[in-house]
């Protein structure tokens, strides 16, 4: 399961970077062509769907390799069994959290798909989009429940 996560996460950090790619050229171009007065139509649409991408795509990579920021001012001074069970509760919460925001906005993304809603200026179908954010968002609630057990596995290991 973790291999598995750790592909996903990995893919979709992939997907992120292309996205910010994409992101950066259609800005950039659009700065560009502005001052011919001849901008892309629908930039701000687009790089909106593509910033969403981009978060997205970066949140299971990062919390695997740990790169959030953390406050740990009080629970430094705590004793190690101590710290392993804030570790715990917290990456449980936090699974749970995340595991009902993708599912909340796989439920928009069907009801935007069901009603055939379109993007404002582009009249682009916006749903994909908004799957890959809830896929996002469950790839790191899967990744945070792998954290959640390794942590508990931990502290089963230390007791024995």
């Amino acid at each position: 399961m973790e291999r598995l996560f750790g592909i996903l996460s990995k893919a979709f950090m992939v997907a992120g970077g292309l996205a910010l790619l994409a992101l950066v050229l259609l800005a950039t171009g659009n700065v560009a062509f502005r001052i011919g007065r001849a901008p892309f139509a629908g930039t701000y649409e687009i790089v909106s769907f593509l910033g969403a991408i981009v978060i997205a795509g970066a949140l299971g990579h990062t919390q695997r390799r740990k790169d959030h920021i953390v406050v740990d001012i009080l629970s430094e001074r705590f004793p190690a069994p101590v710290k392993r069970l804030l570790d715990t509760v917290n990456y449980a919460v936090t699974c749970g959290l995340f595991g009902i925001a993708a599912w909340q906005v796989w439920v928009w993304g069907d009801k935007l798909r069901l009603s055939g809603e379109l993007s404002e200026t582009l009249k682009l179908t916006y749903y994909p989009f908004v799957y890959v954010v809830a896929a996002g968002f469950g790839v790191l609630a899967g990744v945070l429940f792998i954290d959640c057990m390794k942590t508990v596995l931990r502290g089963k290991e230390s007791e024995e």
